[in-house]
């Protein structure tokens, strides 16, 4: 048993490692992280294991089962660490109904997808929803909607855009085509043309501010200190659409856009036009799910939506949001807590937290050191003081 005394790979936890924090509290979300073994039972187990907890000093650590295994500890029983765990399965089952979606001509129904998967309807939704964040009916659609602008932009015509989208139905196509695309097919292929964006410049506290709608909703929030960069590049995003300006109902509408920049802390209920791709909008519901006065990671939202190693996508997600403070992308922090990169500079964000935090009232950006560090709450609820600027 002498094997199981000491080896290279192994390292007893210390008093304050949170290694031992997460198997006091049973931590599913450490489970493949690291594994532990006892010395005393000569068995290794996930930090979730349910079995009765063992003393401290007969503890210690293995990054992986293979580790723990070398240096003589066998797999537990209870927890079975070395097989995969039932998120890991889980998530495989999900993936594999992603697939079996996106490669199906016609999009199965919620009872084949729940037969493929071997649950019941009502376990497969709710566990579909849980790790991708969306309904199986509500991926399936924002997965054909990517289909589509994708063919269209491709295709030689609209015809052959449809069929591989994977429409059967011209008259399906049209009567969806406006909730998908937010515009007729023909429109979008002509980069917005007939279409009507309206749209504002107006002056705000962090600078200038742009805010534009289609018939659906605001479509874009735009912050800068150049009021003709804003308008430049929303034409980029629209290069042959109508753009017109504010009426008195728009105006009411800029108003209360302005107000939520100078009070972020009071929530959004504009009405949005969000288009993006599936994991794009699962990324940024999770934004809108973060409470004011509060923030997350990034690795914090990656977990939330079940793709725990997807953080740099999480981050591209972040900086392909177009509506700022309506979809507060300025929540999230880097893991150490300090500010990250904003799509409209990192002050603008820094003012924003601090508005939410209270620290300090609505007033003009000023030069960069003007304004005290934030005090941003973590993920937990505790208080962490910036001491230092980010990069």
């Amino acid at each position: 048993m002498n094997s199981l005394a000491h080896h290279p790979s192994s390292e007893a936890l210390s008093q304050n490692d949170s290694r031992w924090q997460s198997i006091i509290g049973r931590d599913t979300a450490a489970d493949g992280k690291f594994y532990y073994a006892v010395k005393s039972t000569g068995v290794y187990c996930r930090p979730s294991c349910a079995a009765r907890r063992a003393r401290r000093e007969n503890v210690q650590f293995h990054a992986t089962r293979e580790d723990a295994e070398r240096a003589g500890f066998r797999p537990c029983k209870r927890c079975k660490p070395n097989e995969p765990s039932r998120r890991e399965q889980q998530v495989k089952t999900v993936s594999k109904i992603c697939r079996l979606i996106e490669n199906a001509e016609i999009v199965p129904s919620l009872a084949e997808m729940a037969r493929h998967a071997g649950l019941s309807r009502y376990h497969f939704q709710r566990l579909f929803k849980s790790i991708t964040g969306l309904t199986p009916k509500a991926y399936a659609g924002a997965r054909r909607a990517a289909s589509v602008r994708t063919a269209l932009r491709q295709a030689s015509s609209i015809t052959e855009a449809l069929y591989s989208a994977g429409y059967n139905s011209s008259g399906r196509f049209y009567a969806e085509s406006d909730r998908v695309l937010g515009m007729t097919p023909t429109t979008f292929r002509a980069g917005g043309a007939d279409t009507t964006i309206r749209f504002a410049i107006r002056e705000c506290s962090l600078g200038s501010v742009l805010v534009a709608a289609s018939e659906r909703g605001v479509c874009a929030i735009a912050l800068g200190d150049d009021a003709g960069e804003l308008a430049r590049d929303l034409h980029k995003r629209f290069p042959n659409a109508q753009l017109s300006g504010a009426d008195d109902d728009f105006e009411k509408l800029i108003s209360r856009v302005v107000e939520l920049i100078d009070e972020p802390a009071r929530g959004s209920d504009l009405p949005l036009d969000i288009r993006g791709t599936a994991f794009q909008q699962r990324v940024w519901q999770a934004l809108r799910e973060i409470a004011p006065g509060s923030t997350a990671t990034y690795s914090g939202i990656a977990g939330k939506i079940g793709l725990p190693k997807a953080v740099r996508a999480v981050a591209r997600a972040c900086a392909a949001n177009k509506l700022a403070v309506a979809i507060p992308c300025h929540r999230v922090v880097r893991t150490d807590g300090n500010l990250s990169g904003y799509r409209w500079g990192v002050e603008r964000k820094r003012a924003l937290l601090n508005r939410e935090l209270g620290n300090s009232p609505a007033k003009p950006l000023g030069r960069e050191g003007d304004s005290p560090e934030p005090v941003v709450r973590n993920e937990s609820g505790a208080s962490k003081d910036f001491s230092r600027r980010s990069k």
